[in-house]
């Protein structure tokens, strides 16, 4: 008798463990779709949010790789006297300044086109600087002649950057 309730109690308690189980199972899963359902929703609202703070992103990198194009930075900032070593400075002290002023839209953009931006503004300062090395450049007028002349003979430092930029905005859609 006792051993007849003790197998009753088992085939009481054995559906009873099955359905806890089964149900155990259920909402764990059910409660991890759910959690992956939340955190998809967030990241698409801060995708919908970061989107236009990017391109903004992008936009004023393309427009400080614009800026810093020898011809155009030539053009936008005059001499102020006639030595070149002045003229130098300038030009590099303009390009470091639109650097810095851009700084934080390195957050909103990929360690990549980061890079490249950065080795652009850097190649171009370089240019600069060897062309005032020059034997020939004598004054700040000079220094200009032989910066677009070496431009005029191959290709600026920030359109390669620019390309990258273009390439990378385009991978976003």
């Amino acid at each position: 008798m006792e051993s007849e309730r003790i197998i009753d109690l088992f085939m009481f308690a054995i559906p009873t463990l099955i359905t806890g189980l089964i149900a155990y199972f259920f909402f764990k899963e059910h409660t991890k779709n759910e959690d992956g359902r939340r955190r998809f929703l967030l990241h698409k609202d801060m995708q919908v949010n970061a989107m236009p703070l990017r391109l903004q992103a992008y936009e004023r990198m393309a427009l400080f790789l614009e800026r810093i194009t020898p011809s155009k930075l030539l053009i936008r900032i005059n001499p102020t006297s006639s030595s070149k070593e002045d003229y130098e400075s300038l030009l590099i002290a303009s390009i470091e300044q639109e650097f810095e002023h851009n700084l934080s839209q390195q957050i909103y953009i990929s360690d990549d086109c980061w890079n490249v931006i950065t080795a652009a503004k850097n190649a171009t300062i370089q240019l600069i600087r060897k062309a005032g090395m020059l034997e020939k450049t004598d004054s700040a007028n000079k220094l200009r002649e032989v910066i677009l002349t070496e431009m005029m003979e191959k290709r600026a430092p920030s359109d390669a950057a620019l390309s990258f930029i273009k390439d990378e905005v385009s991978q976003m859609w």
